[in-house]
């Protein structure tokens, strides 16, 4: 269920200054075929401790290739290690594709979509727009990507290739916070920037599916900015690069209530096994099966990605930070046990359902 699968890394391309695309080449292409807007967990030692992080698919899915793109944080291992360390013919080790921020692709429909993108978000983006213009002949893509400055845009030689062989389907509008000559694309995207762009260059009431990835706080202004020009909240899809820091009074109050509360029994089934195992109310699911040994899904911890989903078969719970379930899903009892804490004396886990 987690095995991390051998990926050899076949080509490096900088895209800018500290970002790499990596081109990998997998033992079975099969087990990772992708839909656009898809992600990898991969996991790496670094002296005994072991990584986890996600990066998005970068290629659409009509490319037959499987590349991600990996801009250098600061202070971040993983990302340090991909733009300095690693080289072609080396091995990583990744989970199969995963995530669902993306709509099903319709040929026989036109359709009108509206991404933004900041920084490194383009990545999850840029699959999404190759493979719509690809395959929905009839569809036509806006994206506002924000950026610091033109040095820092991760792929601007690809979006200007597409923009060129797309004319009349895609739009391309760069707002940066520095070098640029109009004040309309000059700045932060913030509620103003939104409302001015709404207002002279798209018309939200003809976007079908917008698209949001970036930082946490323009990811939540975007989004708000649509709802409040009347786009269905259903319409919006987005992917997070940071947890948000809501949950942590809900941490202290059940840390407060775990000192008088007894431990839970709780069942996790993982792989057709059913192991029971005591725990702590203020101990999430995730990290009470990883410390009972269990191979446990997960790649985050922080309710940004879906890695660590099972579904509560019996029991109750409190799930503290939801950025990847949709509430369908929810409703129906699935969770992301790195945010799921019991409230109840049993509970029980399946990761089997997902």
């Amino acid at each position: 269920m987690t095995d991390f699968l051998p990926l050899t890394v076949t080509d490096i391309h900088r895209t800018i200054r500290d970002a790499v695309v990596l081109t990998l080449k997998p033992e079975a292409m099969d087990t990772f075929r992708f839909v656009q807007g898809q992600y990898l967990t991969f996991k790496h030692d670094f002296d005994g401790i072991e990584i986890r992080r996600n990066y998005s698919i970068c290629a659409g899915v009509q490319d037959k290739a499987l590349q991600v793109g990996i801009k250098r944080v600061e202070g971040g291992a993983f990302s340090t290690f991909a733009n300095t360390n690693l080289n072609v013919g080396d091995t990583l080790h990744a989970m199969p594709p995963a995530g669902k921020f993306y709509t099903d692709i319709d040929p026989n429909k036109a359709k009108s979509y509206l991404c933004f993108a900041g920084g490194s978000g383009i990545t999850p983006i840029l699959s999404i727009i190759r493979t719509t213009l690809a395959h929905e002949l009839d569809s036509t893509i806006t994206l506002i990507y924000a950026n610091r400055a033109v040095h820092t845009i991760m792929f601007r030689e690809e979006l200007d290739d597409i923009k060129n062989r797309h004319m009349g389907r895609f739009t391309l509008i760069h707002v940066l916070e520095t070098g640029q000559d109009i004040d309309l694309f000059s700045g932060r995207v913030d509620d103003e920037k939104c409302a001015a762009l709404f207002k002279s260059w798209i018309n939200i009431s003809s976007v079908d599916t917008a698209f949001i990835c970036g930082p946490e706080p323009m990811m939540l202004t975007i989004s708000a900015a649509l709802e409040t020009h009347d786009m269905p909240k259903d319409n919006i899809k987005f992917e997070l690069f940071g947890a948000s820091q809501q949950g942590q009074l809900a941490r202290k109050a059940l840390s407060a209530r775990a000192q008088s509360s007894p431990d839970t029994t709780t069942q996790i089934t993982i792989d057709g096994t059913t192991h029971s195992i005591e725990m702590a109310k203020d101990v999430s699911v995730l990290n009470a099966a990883l410390a009972n040994n269990l191979d446990a899904p997960f790649a985050c911890k922080a309710g940004v990605c879906s890695t660590c989903k099972a579904k509560v078969t019996q029991g109750e719970y409190q799930m503290l930070s939801n950025h990847a379930l949709e509430d369908d899903e929810v409703e129906a009892g699935f969770v992301l046990t790195c945010q799921c804490y019991p409230l109840s004396d049993t509970l029980s886990v399946d990761y089997d359902q997902h």
